[in-house]
């Protein structure tokens, strides 16, 4: 189990236990954040569950896809740090990390 921080596009802030197994946008739909979209579900074919990571977190996080990479790439609002909230498994190493949902496009 790990303790997240998710930062809503209005700033609004709140910690959500997060299970191990499930993905950060699973976390994030399941805890009434309804601005992430994720229309595809899942399957790493839209980018409306685009997020911002802790850049302290970059290192504890799988690579990005070079699909996940493609998909970033058509968003405005990409960063660093940004992140495809669907290919973010949850591990006990993200025990801690503030995770913002981006901008829409």
């Amino acid at each position: 189990m790990a303790l997240l921080n998710i930062v809503s596009q209005t700033g609004e802030s709140k910690s959500v236990e997060a299970k191990e197994g499930l993905t950060v946008m699973e976390i994030i739909r399941d805890n009434g954040f309804d601005e992430l979209l994720a229309l595809c579900g899942g399957c790493c074919s839209c980018a409306t569950c685009h997020v911002y990571i802790d850049e302290g977190y970059a290192d504890k996080l799988n690579p990005v896809s070079e699909d996940e990479n493609d998909l970033l790439d058509t968003s405005d609002n990409r960063k660093a740090n940004s992140r495809l909230s669907c290919q973010v498994p949850v591990t006990a190493a993200l025990d801690g990390a503030t995770i913002t949902i981006a901008p829409e496009d």
